[in-house]
Formats: structure tokens, C-alpha cells, sequence
């Protein structure tokens, strides 16, 4: 529901969108599906608590006022109040989305590579697994500012494609690409251990990749 309310310019079918969003349950923020300490060396404990349970909190937090004032904005029938929280909800539903995906798209260290159809897949859009790391890792380090690296798959293609959206722009939302796996490169994601220096953290994220999980969401996206 919410990736179709997140855009940058205002048309009649985004706005019919927005009018006829239903009313429903407040968002709230995932479980997270190992302990914060579970992706040491490469994440640490300290990163992970901050960014789960600060930002990604807030972008919950902020969504829900954001959808409670829409739902307001509806009511009175105020079409310009409506608009004037498309970037609320874009920023807010985009963080949201991104970072529950993330935590999913993340596991302990367990030494595994992509298998069957998905490394099939890899192979034949990029050759390797060794060249979709450099290329997605290339494009990830080199957002301007703050934003996503992300592999998507490409519906009408058939094909796995690299993209990368700023601050927190949903990828389908932005793309139509179905999110695989992402990248997160604010610099809250990794400052506190890598510092300024994205090229280490970008590194060293691929050994903490969750490729069953990928390879369920690239399942999930070819059959739909």
C-alpha cells in the first residue's frame, strides 16, 4: 500500500492513491531476527542497537503521525494538505520498508553463496558472483551523501539489475524493481565503526549477507 503513495511529483494517480488509503493499524517497528551482537566483527553490537532501535524506530514513529494526519487531511477533504505529506511519507514509508528489509537481508557469518536458480541468475546477468559484489559494491560507495545500493529484479526483463536510490527512496516504489538485497550507506549504518571509510564497511557487509533470504525474495519475485 504504502509503495504507491511514495513519488516526487504529484500526479492524478498518485493522488487517488493517497485518497483512497484505507484505514488501518498503526506500523510497528519488526522483530529482529538474531541478537544485536550477531554480525560482530562486521557489525557491531553498538551499530546495531542504534540503528535498529533509534532510526529505524523513528522512521516508524514518524510514519504513523504522518498517516494519522493523513487520515485527517482526508476527512476534512484538504487536498492540499494531502500533497504536503507526500514527502513525509515517502521519507518515512521509504525507511521504513528499506530497513525491513535490511535486517532480513543480514545473518550470522555462515559462509554460504548463492545456489541454484539465483546463482544461475547471477551468473548469467553479471557473470559471477565476484562481479555482482564489485559492481553492487562500486554503485553503493559511490551515492552521493546518504542513501541505498540495492539488487533488484526486473519484472518485464526477467533479469537481476543493480540500482541505488538516495536518502530513503523505496526501490519498487522508485524503480519497479523488486528489492533482493540492499545496502544501506547512511553514515549511521556504519560511522560509529568504520568511520568515514564506506569502502571497508561495504567490504565487509558481503560476509554477513543472508543469501537464503535473498534467494527466497528473487523466488518470490519471479513467480509473481
Amino acid at each position: 500500500m504504502l509503495g504507491k503513495i511514495l513519488w516526487q511529483g504529484v500526479t492524478s494517480r498518485h493522488l487517488t492513491a493517497i485518497w483512497s488509503i484505507s484505514s488501518r493499524s498503526k506500523h510497528k517497528l519488526p522483530d529482529l531476527p538474531y541478537d544485536f551482537n550477531a554480525l560482530e566483527p562486521y557489525i557491531s553490537a553498538e551499530i546495531m542497537k542504534i540503528h535498529y532501535e533509534k532510526h529505524h524506530a523513528t522512521y516508524v514513529s514518524n510514519l504513523n503521525v504522518a498517516e494519522e494526519k493523513l487520515g485527517e487531511a482526508k476527512a476534512k477533504g484538504d487536498i492540499s494538505a494531502v500533497i504536503a505529506l507526500a514527502p513525509a511519507l515517502r521519507f518515512n514509508g521509504g525507511g521504513h520498508i528499506n530497513h525491513s528489509i535490511f535486517w532480513q537481508n543480514l545473518g550470522p557469518k555462515s559462509g554460504e553463496e548463492p545456489t541454484d536458480d539465483l546463482k544461475s541468475a547471477i551468473e548469467l546477468d553479471f557473470g559471477s558472483i565476484e562481479n555482482l559484489k564489485i559492481q553492487l559494491s562500486t554503485a553503493s560507495i559511490a551515492v552521493q551523501g546518504s542513501g541505498w545500493g540495492w539488487l533488484g529484479y526486473n519484472r518485464q526483463s526477467g533479469r537481476l539489475q543493480i540500482a541505488v536510490c538516495p536518502n530513503q527512496d523505496p526501490l519498487e516504489a522508485t524503480t519497479g524493481l523488486v528489492p533482493l538485497f540492499g545496502i544501506d550507506v547512511w553514515e549511521h549504518a556504519y560511522y560509529l565503526q568504520y568511520k568515514n571509510v564506506r569502502p571497508d564497511y561495504v567490504k565487509a557487509i558481503w560476509n554477513v549477507a543472508n543469501w537464503s533470504d535473498i534467494a527466497s525474495r528473487f523466488a518470490k519475485a519471479k513467480s509473481g
